[in-house]
């Protein structure tokens, strides 16, 4: 709700509370006498009856009927272009408001779909802020609807004050025209009209024709006086029924306008207030999801810290503990060792067992090499079998 709204709503908390607490005047039951206060306002309205005048007699009360016409007008053309729907309805449209708007339809923890991400729909958050603006902006426009409302049923409240305080001093005049005109009944038929007759028996024959007649005239002025009267006492009547329609209709625009200040004043506020703490639980509890996440992720880490920890200290310990060099390894080692010695042991044996074999055959070739040798040698050293030699020796 705008602080102007709020504003003017103040201001006219106590213009509501002074017509909430007026109280109207109620109607008086008996008609007044002669003997009461009121017997000079009788005879006043009784010297409007001339009975020598009908019209007089046939117009008698219609001034106060007159007033009080044009003050039922004068209302009717303020009143006529007022509806009282549209207050109930701005009512119950701000109930309606306020009942779509539901934070249960919230779950910021939802995930959205690829539908939601393709088309750019908002996040539940998002949704939440637009949805509150929204309601903000529809509680702001009914509330400077309902305090127009609340200033127009203002002026009609006190319109009917008028109308009722004049209905109230018609009905009072209506009653002393009553009580005039029924005063001047009494006097005529005690007084006047047996006058009249005495004054027809008592006048000559040349004139009882004439005389009769005014009797007659007299006697019709008086009916048409009670007519008159009768019908002043239906007015009176209806006027004094319209007095708890009037006083009815106006407590009912008491009650409302009432309820409007209230609905402006205490429930609006109240409204928004929970809107606001709806907004900011909300933001809270997402506060609460980011911390709870982190807490979690702390958890996390602290976890997986501990378990890599075991796994390397496993491993380091083990690496520190196994030595430099496994005694398998070591040991395979020492067979390898071992095996590639004796394979040496046994290749030296047979290269020596081959030199030795090769040393006998070298032997053998040296000595049949050296036998061949000495054979060539005894030949050519034969003087029958190299003439060569002969005959260098004989020169």
């Amino acid at each position: 709700m705008s602080d102007t709204v709020r504003q003017k709503a103040a201001e006219l908390t106590p213009d509501i509370e002074a017509v909430a607490a007026n109280a109207l005047p109620a109607p008086a039951d008996d008609l007044p006498g002669l003997e009461s206060p009121k017997a000079e306002a009788i005879k006043t309205r009784m010297a409007e009856i001339d009975i020598a005048n009908s019209g007089s007699v046939i117009g008698f009360g219609a001034g106060a009927q007159m007033e009080l016409q044009q003050i039922s007008q004068s209302m009717l053309s303020d009143v006529k272009n007022k509806d009282l729907g549209p207050a109930g309805d701005s009512l119950r449209d701000m109930v309606t408001t306020i009942r779509g708007f539901a934070v249960d339809e919230l779950d910021t923890r939802r995930k959205r779909s690829w539908w939601e991400r393709l088309t750019g729909r908002a996040a539940p958050m998002a949704n939440f802020m637009a949805k509150y603006e929204t309601v903000q902006d529809q509680i702001d426009r009914i509330t400077d609807t309902l305090l127009g409302h609340e200033t127009r049923l203002l002026k009609d409240i006190k319109a009917l004050d008028l109308l009722y305080e004049k209905t109230l001093e018609f009905y009072d005049e209506l009653a002393l025209y009553i009580a005039a005109g029924e005063t001047k009944l009494k006097k005529l038929d005690a007084e006047t009209i047996p006058a009249k007759e005495a004054e027809v028996e008592a006048a000559s024959e040349n004139d009882k024709v004439m005389m009769a007649q005014e009797l007659r005239d007299l006697r019709a002025v008086r009916d048409d006086l009670e007519r008159r009267v009768h019908d002043l006492r239906l007015t009176r009547q209806v006027t004094m029924q319209s007095l708890p329609s009037i006083r009815l209709v106006q407590e009912n625009d008491k009650s409302l306008v009432t309820r409007i200040n209230s609905t402006l004043v205490n429930t609006v506020p109240l409204w928004e207030t929970q809107l606001a703490q709806a907004l900011t639980i909300q933001r809270s509890k997402e506060a609460a999801e980011a911390v709870r996440e982190a807490g979690d992720l702390t958890n996390e880490l602290l976890t997986r810290n501990a378990e890599n920890l075991r796994d390397a200290n496993r491993t380091v310990r083990e690496e520190v503990e196994r030595g430099v060099f496994d005694i398998e390894a070591v040991k395979k080692a020492n067979d390898t060792l071992i095996a590639t010695i004796e394979d040496s042991l046994q290749i030296a044996d047979e290269g020596r067992k081959r030199r030795a074999e090769a040393e006998g055959e070298l032997t053998k070739m040296e000595a049949e090499l050296r036998d061949s040798l000495a054979s060539a040698k005894a030949r050519a050293d034969d003087p029958a079998r190299n003439p060569a030699n002969t005959e260098t020796g004989g020169g």
